[in-house]
């Protein structure tokens, strides 16, 4: 491709709203444009990248992961979702519309519907398992707070694939697959990736696993381990660690008391540290009781205290709570984890209840919530209370100090299973720097990242509630099992850029980058333009990707945008060093002389090194 004949639209400087550098070397290179808030076209060298990218993919999901691509419509009818029980749950951010038959309609978000339903309407026999699709398509989700460019727009790309198994085993099989392809398309990508234990979210199902990059401006916190033979590491919401005992002020640790409740008064204490300087005990020594709205738990509070004249809502996705509450209690030092709490209460959302509600139910305002007195049902963190190997709950705490459930008043002398029992007990502690690993007992440290791919075992979410079913072996029906498998395409580009990169510009890894080789002739004239028209007729025969920039313009000019948009090779045609031309990496400072006669030979070479180095 020459120069003259392509839309090269560089720009000095980024616009003032683009504060990482992946959204300023986009706008500035010409990769992307901003269509409105969240919203970006790709140009045609973006294109280029782009296109690269979706056939890593779709090339290890074809050969790695088995699967076939399929194209569902971006517009999904609303009836699937309600199928499923997520008109509801997926809140805001899902674009909802009716078409002139006043029918609903939804800007798909995510795929999960449409595949079930395609695969339903044709799924027979268990001779037709495993059923692997994938897709690379437009979605839509109404972002709050879009930022930072495409790495996170309201439209976007993404590479979605689903599997439909016969059983675990298979489902096992296939996400064993797909986790050895995200490798493989990750290191083709010149990305060093972090595999996490992931919170499955929104999306359901059990088993999950993050893959991350590093990033200052990661909306991710990750919990890791620092042993490299253990190798543990997790999304901060799924993060788990070692237990630690509750202790005195001296290091102490109480045992369980025969002693009654006694009430304290405790004005002008509100929180922990006033608790502590008050009581003059470590606040290991506290209860906390925080109270909780839990939006739309499917959780079954038939028998949980205080819930009998709840509003149920059936449909047939699943029975659900619009509105309910639940008091958790968990150690003074320690911090609640709400996707946690989410998942134990099989809720789409947790948040702190407000002040009416926290008095309506606890009699106190948090700071003062009791856990012997609050008025629904309670979700004790292991650090208060433990589940034995046979199902038993057992005190971690004892003697411990708490609200009391009236406003200026603590209690001490509490006695968890005597004074209250769980309704639940899990783990819903936060992790953080300092904890130590439960696999090995290191001390974790944190990290910034930015999640690129995500893999689900969904199980039977979806397959339940929209009611597939196939003949299996034995002769019966059975329900299939689901696997999940999505990459974030705009945000990997992203973030290929984001860590190749220097003042000058991208540097992009050879496999994505828009052209492989450029020419840049001082002057399109005479000998140079001879000398780099032999060359680049020749890397074309080679097929090699090479962009000749034969436009009319000053040296500096052409070198600055090469540099900006990151082409691997440049090799510079001037009179002052024919019949030798200039061999300069992006990625290095220096050039070296080469033959003219070898040049393309010796750019062949390159590529063809650099994509080697990628692909081993």
């Amino acid at each position: 491709m020459k120069a003259s004949q392509f839309y090269i639209s560089t720009l000095r400087e980024a616009p003032g709203e683009a504060v990482i550098e992946s959204h300023k070397l986009m706008l500035r290179a010409g990769i992307t444009r901003k269509l409105g808030n969240g919203l970006y076209t790709y140009l045609p060298l973006g294109v280029r990248s782009l296109q690269k990218l979706e056939n890593i993919i779709r090339e290890e999901w074809n050969e790695t992961a088995g699967g076939l691509e399929f194209k569902p419509t971006v517009i999904v009818p609303g009836d699937l979702w309600k199928e499923s029980g997520r008109w509801e749950t997926m809140g805001p951010q899902m674009l909802k519309a009716k078409n002139r038959a006043e029918q609903d309609m939804v800007v798909s978000p995510t795929a999960e519907e449409a595949f079930t339903a395609i695969v339903r309407d044709g799924l027979d026999s268990y001779k037709q398992l495993p059923v692997n699709l994938y897709q690379i398509n437009t979605k839509y989700r109404d972002e709050i707070r879009p930022r930072y460019g495409v790495m996170r727009g309201r439209e976007f790309i993404m590479a979605d694939a689903y599997t439909m198994n016969a059983d675990d085993e298979s489902l096992d099989e296939s996400y064993k697959a797909y986790e050895k392809a995200y490798f493989r398309i990750f290191k083709r990508l010149g990305l060093k990736i972090i595999p996490v234990r992931a919170d499955s979210g929104a999306m359901g199902g059990s088993g999950s696993e993050e893959f991350m990059v590093e990033s200052p401006i990661g909306d991710d916190t990750l919990i890791i381990c620092p042993n490299d033979k253990c190798g543990y590491a997790a999304n901060v919401e799924k993060a788990e660690c070692m237990a630690d005992e509750p202790s005195a002020k001296d290091g102490v640790v109480p045992g369980k008391t025969e002693l009654p409740i006694e009430e304290v008064a405790t004005p002008n204490v509100f929180s922990i540290e006033d608790m502590e300087k008050f009581f003059g005990e470590s606040s290991r020594r506290f209860i906390k009781a925080l109270v909780y709205r839990v939006i739309n738990s499917s959780l079954d509070l038939s028998d949980a205290p205080y819930c009998k004249d709840l509003k149920r809502v059936q449909d047939a996705a699943g029975d659900y709570y619009p509105v309910s509450y639940a008091c958790v209690l968990i150690r003074g030092d320690l911090d609640v984890n709400e996707a946690k709490l989410a998942a134990a209460l099989k809720a789409s959302e947790v948040v702190l209840a407000e002040s009416d509600e926290v008095l309506q139910i606890a009699g106190a305002p948090h700071g003062f919530v009791g856990p012997v007195t609050v008025k629904c049902p309670l979700i004790v963190d292991n650090s208060v209370v433990t589940t034995s190997k046979d199902g038993s709950f057992e005190a971690v705490m004892h003697d411990a100090i708490a609200g009391s459930g009236k406003d200026g008043f603590h209690v001490k002398h509490v006695e968890p299973l005597r004074d209250f029992v769980p309704f639940i007990n899990r783990d819903v502690r936060l992790v953080k720097a300092g904890d130590k690993c439960a696999c090995c007992g290191s001390t974790f440290y944190t990290k910034k990242g930015n999640e690129l791919g995500h893999i689900f075992k969904l199980g039977h979410k979806y397959t339940k509630s929209m009611k597939v079913s196939f003949l299996a072996r034995d002769g019966k029906p059975a329900e299939p099992t689901m696997g999940c498998y999505g990459i974030g395409v705009d945000r990997t580009l992203a973030s290929i850029i984001e860590g190749n990169n220097d003042e000058k510009g991208i540097i992009w890894p050879m496999s994505v980058a828009p052209f492989q080789v450029c020419i840049v002739p001082i002057k399109y004239d005479g000998k140079m333009k001879e000398v780099a028209e032999k060359i680049y007729e020749e890397l074309k025969k080679a097929g090699v990707e090479v962009l000749l920039d034969d436009r009319n313009e000053r040296p500096g000019v052409k070198f600055a945008d090469m540099e900006l948009i990151g082409i691997p090779l440049r090799i510079t045609v001037g009179d002052k060093n024919l019949p030798n031309v200039e061999f300069k990496p992006r990625s290095e400072d220096s050039f070296e002389l080469v033959p003219q006669e070898e040049a393309a030979l010796r750019a062949a070479e390159f590529v063809k090194n650099e994509l080697s180095k990628l692909e081993a």
